[in-house]
């Protein structure tokens, strides 16, 4: 039997449209230390927490208003004992509007439980996604210290 991948889902009030552009945006909602292209499809960029995690992605998925996809290439953790943990991973957004509200499903595939990183990822996701992301969307402004 297979481990599950690490996913969690919010609704809101605003467009697919808006869901998709904030996503597009993740240095306003995951780290103010992104560089490179997140929104072009093919773009390869950097994401990094301090020197605690250090990541290299590429989008490799873009359907306007409905999905967005980024694939990790490089990782890095400070304390990990194991780097090639994210690296390969697929970080999926899946967008649908659903009667008056949109869905957002996030699922990071490939981050299962048996990662030493898991908590600590789950804790994170489920922090920059359902309130940073969230609020950014919702409001115009993410949180990105949502966690202090």
């Amino acid at each position: 039997m297979s481990e599950k991948s690490f996913s969690t889902i919010i609704w809101i009030n605003q467009s697919p449209a808006e869901v998709y552009n904030a996503i597009n945006r993740p240095q306003a909602w995951w780290s103010d230390s992104i560089t490179g292209n997140p929104d072009k499809l093919n773009g390869e960029w950097n994401y990094n927490f301090g020197d605690n995690h250090i990541t290299k992605l590429k989008t490799i998925e873009l359907t306007q208003d409905q999905k967005i996809v980024w694939l990790v290439l490089e990782n890095h953790f400070k304390n990990g004992r194991d780097q090639s943990e994210w690296v390969g991973n697929k970080i999926t957004f899946e967008i649908s509007k659903e009667g008056d509200k949109t869905k957002l499903v996030f699922t990071q595939f490939g981050l299962v439980p048996s990662y030493a990183c898991y908590k600590d990822c789950e804790w994170g996701w489920t922090g920059f996604v359902g309130k940073s992301l969230y609020s950014l969307i919702a409001t115009g402004t993410g949180q990105l210290t949502w966690y202090l």
